[in-house]
């Protein structure tokens, strides 16, 4: 029987894809991509030295790339290669998308098959998507292949060229990239403005007014004899008012005024009522769904689109991976007809809604996010098969779906306006207004609400909420009035929502690279998390200097935008790849641009302290050095301005944001680093003074050495003579409450606990038992047998029984067994039990043969069973480790070794 092979990117796909192709196919997963650039250090010896030695690319002949299979996938390519043989057709059918293209090409070029090859393509895992998918097969796309090539090949010159810069310049290990420097850059240019900013207090008055026995409401005041009263916008970030013809109350003035309101009546000056209409937004794209996401879900970029692969492969929504916000006309069909039959008639406008999105040219998929199938399934359906975060994704991207397709929202907004008579503080009448809106038809609101980020100085004053029945003229009663101070608040800083928002507004990265930035700039230590907020580091502001003064145009913002622009041409056939990677490395000579190349060349201008020297005011400066950040301040004597002795310098510990970081702040931790600590008292044997300081690796105790001539240190040397006794406090110990006793406690150890007897006879002999705090953690030391603690107290307390009785039980490597942090249930695969472990090198997912660690994002709590399964199938589908052929080396080379021993003896011989 004829059979047809069809390839998928993930081991996910296989068993739905199998059960929808039935007979005839088998169905097998390339695990992502087989093969790609390897670094320099990997070539074969004859090419080194050759034009691809460099980059693994010929830069000179047309940006020739020299792909390798990747070795542990050797054993997935072979395997390819076994089901080929014996197929009469070949599907490729990775995702629709540039990614998936180039995987596909990818795998002819490393298959070489000699039956036909159709590229089979779907935007979702249903059966009838997928049988129309075999039906409608296609050719591989050569122009989606040349743009994920060039993305590919640009970000290898941009990596290799400018990461050894920063190693050079600013500290080994980091790295740039096309898109994560431009968005270290964003996040650091955010600090910058907060750290600049200068807040400006003014002051307002809050009323409350009613009608007789009417409903009282709340007004704010808005002005002072015809001049508007200062709110928040007015002001610039140095604290300056932007403009004269406003009103900047104080405090002392607000608090007359309020009085004088109190003391009054106020008289309805005007009412204005206008209809309000409100839209439902598009379907979801990849950045708005991570927004959503991530302000509704509290989910991070990273797990979202980890959520919503995990949805995609089992059915449950269309591909991921999109900047297209339209609806096929079945997914269209699908949304209004759910909204008619769970909400009315009334609910759906005549006219199916069209969405056209703002991307200029939408690649990486054909429709917007919505669930699968041409009849969705709502949440109540899929509650007993989805869990946790998929349930909540799902639910999320099926009330978006619906409710694009709703009515609008209808009501109207009223604004009334209220006079004071007040003659106090220099004003004889107030005036004073409140809005608000009332949805009489909630439309499209009552199936979805889409989530706001925080607005800077917002003013919530047109939030909905009903005002009383009034009409010109009317008398009020003045019930209360309230001054309020208030500050004007720094840009905020961003969150990962907010930052994927404003690079696709800046037109940087695309769909499939926005969750991989921001994790990247995260794990290169670049930008830390404070709650939601995205904090930038120093080594971030270092970094983003040097690129800022000597690669202005890699970190420019529209030529960002520009090259993925270029790549979306070359995707579209409009641009030749060739061409568009020379004019970006070797320069464009018609209009005089510098290339990458040439940027490179000459790196002698660059003053790496300089690039790594922040300055703060008051001249105080923060360097980032190569054990951390610090803070160093000059001497200057205040007569003649000169510096005089060595600047003073101070440790910056991580919670301490960029924005913290004031000259005051400053100064109080030179301060602190000046402190010779605080004395605690006299050790009674010694007759030392103890201590207790903050030190660069945590707090301690120590004692003062009485200082002699002898050892004094000499220029350069280190001080002879006995060292002081140092200890650590322990984890709960607190610097500002310990006394003397227990300094003196930590001194001691190590801790004797007793001795005993180990051998008979002459062999027989004493060996003490201590106990100890190491690097690790709290510990028992007999001889050269150590064995852990659990808690720092025991150290103290622990007795020789106690200690005994650990050292009976069998030795174990490392900690001892810990019972699994969560059951998953039955692998599909393997059938037995799966089980989350905490493992010397984190968390892992184990069947009990098949072993596979958590990813960064996947938390031992909320990880869900599928998830679970799917790293245990890709780990079994990359196949053993390369350890036992590791072994096998090491053993062969010894067995060399030995060999030349002997025959090197017996030549003496």
């Amino acid at each position: 029987m004829a059979t047809k092979l069809v390839i998928v990117e993930s081991p996910s796909k296989v068993k739905n894809i199998s059960s929808y192709l039935g007979e005839g196919f088998v169905v097998d997963a390339s695990v992502g991509h087989i093969r790609d650039l390897p670094n320099p250090s990997e070539l074969p010896a004859d090419m080194k030295k050759g034009p691809y030695g460099k980059f693994a690319v010929n830069v000179d002949d047309g940006f020739d790339p020299y792909y390798v299979v990747d070795a542990d996938k050797r054993k997935k390519v072979t395997e390819l290669k076994r089901l080929l043989k014996d197929a009469d057709e070949l599907y490729l059918a990775t995702d629709e998308d540039r990614e998936g293209e180039a995987i596909a090409w990818h795998l002819l070029q490393v298959l070489k098959p000699k039956v036909p090859v159709k590229r089979m393509v779907f935007n979702e895992i249903t059966k009838e998507a997928i049988q129309r998918a075999v039906a409608n097969t296609r050719e591989l796309d050569d122009r989606l292949v040349d743009a994920q090539e060039t993305r590919r090949i640009l970000d290898r010159l941009y990596g290799y060229e400018v990461s050894p810069v920063l190693w050079r310049k600013v500290r080994q290990g980091l790295s740039a990239g096309r898109v994560q420097s431009v968005a270290t850059r964003m996040v650091v240019e955010r600090e910058r403005e907060r750290m600049a900013f200068r807040a400006a207090s003014y002051w307002d008055i809050d009323g409350e007014f009613a009608a007789g026995s009417g409903n009282a409401f709340t007004a704010r005041l808005s002005a002072l004899d015809g001049t508007r009263v200062a709110t928040g916008r007015d002001f610039d970030d140095l604290g300056r008012l932007t403009t004269s013809s406003v009103v900047h109350l104080d405090s002392q003035r607000a608090t007359a005024l309020a009085e004088a309101v109190k003391a009054s009546d106020a008289r309805v000056t005007s009412v204005q009522e206008k209809p309000y209409t409100r839209r439902p937004s598009a379907p979801f794209t990849t950045s708005t769904l991570q927004q959503e996401a991530s302000r509704k879900l509290r989910l991070s970029s990273k797990n979202a689109m980890r959520v919503a692969q995990r949805l995609y492969e089992n059915g449950y929504i269309t591909y991921m991976r999109t900047d297209s916000v339209t609806l096929s006309s079945a997914a269209t069909s699908a949304a209004r007809q759910q909204a008619r039959d769970l909400y009315g008639a009334e609910y759906v406008p005549d006219k199916p809604r069209v969405y056209a999105g703002k991307a200029k040219n939408a690649q990486e998929a054909h429709e917007a996010i919505r669930p699968a199938g041409d009849r969705f399934r709502t949440p109540a359906q899929v509650a007993g098969e989805l869990r946790g975060d998929e349930f909540a994704l799902y639910e999320l991207i099926w009330k978006r779906t619906v409710a694009s397709q709703m009515a609008d929202a209808r009501g109207s907004t009223a604004t009334v306006r209220l006079e004071v008579p007040v003659d106090a503080a220099g004003a004889k009448v107030a005036e004073f207004s409140a809005s608000g809106t009332v949805i009489t038809f909630r439309g499209f609101l009552a199936a979805y609400e889409e989530g706001r980020d925080a607005v800077r100085n917002a003013d919530d004053s047109t939030a909905e909420r009903r005002l009383p029945k009034l009409s010109e003229g009317v008398e009020l009663d003045v019930l209360d009035a309230e001054a309020k101070g208030h500050e004007t608040s720094p840009p905020p800083r961003y969150t990962e929502a907010t930052l994927v928002k404003a690079m696709e507004e800046k037109g940087i990265g695309r769909p499939s690279t926005y969750a991989a930035t921001v994790g990247t700039i995260q794990d290169r230590g670049y930008v830390q998390n404070r709650g939601s907020a995205l904090v930038p580091t120093w080594l971030a502001f270092a970094v983003t200097q040097l690129l800022e003064q000597h690669f202005p145009s890699l970190v420019d913002y529209d030529f960002t935008a520009s090259m993925e622009e270029g790549l979306d041409q070359i995707a579209a056939g409009d641009e030749d790849r060739v061409a568009w990677l020379t004019r970006f490395y070797f320069g464009d000579q018609a209009k005089t641009a510098e290339g990458l190349r040439e940027m490179v060349d000459d790196l002698g201008e660059i003053d790496a302290r300089g690039i790594s020297t922040i300055p703060i005011g008051e001249d105080i400066v923060v360097r980032v050095g190569r054990y951390g950040p610090y803070v160093e301040a000059l001497q200057v004597d205040t007569s003649t301005g000169e510096v005089t002795g060595d600047p003073k310098r101070a440790s910056i510990t991580d919670d301490i944001a960029p924005d913290e970081m004031t000259p005051e702040k400053a100064r109080e931790l030179l301060a602190a680093a000046d402190d010779d600590g605080r004395v605690l008292g006299t050790d009674p044997e010694s007759g030392h003074e103890i201590v207790a300081k903050a030190g660069r690796y945590g707090p301690y105790v120590t004692e003062v050495l009485p200082q002699t001539e002898d050892a004094a240190p000499k220029k350069g040397k280190k001080a002879a003579g006995p060292k002081p006794r140092t200890a650590s406090l322990f984890k709960d110990m607190d610097l500002s409450s310990i006394d003397l006793a227990t300094a003196l406690r930590l001194l001691s150890l190590p801790r004797v606990v007793g001795e005993v007897t180990e051998g008979e006879g002459e062999d027989a002999k004493t060996v003490q038992i201590t106990a100890q705090n190491g690097r690790y953690g709290p510990y028992l030391k007999k001889g050269s047998d150590s064995r852990s603690l659990q808690t720092e107290q025991q150290i103290f307390d622990i007795t020789l029984p106690e200690a005994l009785a650990i050292y009976a039980e069998p030795k174990r490597r490392g900690a001892a067994a810990k019972p699994p942090l969560k059951e998953l249930g039955q692998d599909p695969v393997s059938g037995k039990p799966v089980v989350v472990k905490d493992g010397r090198f984190g968390p892992y997912v184990t069947d009990g043969e098949t072993n596979a660690t958590l990813r960064k994002g996947d938390e031992p709590e909320t990880i869900t069973p599928e998830r679970g399964f799917e790293l245990l199938a890709e780990k079994r589908a990359k196949g053993p480790t390369t350890r036992k052929r590791a072994a096998k080396k090491t053993a062969k080379k010894t067995a060399k070794k030995a060999a030349k021993k002997t025959a090197s003896r017996a030549a003496k011989k």
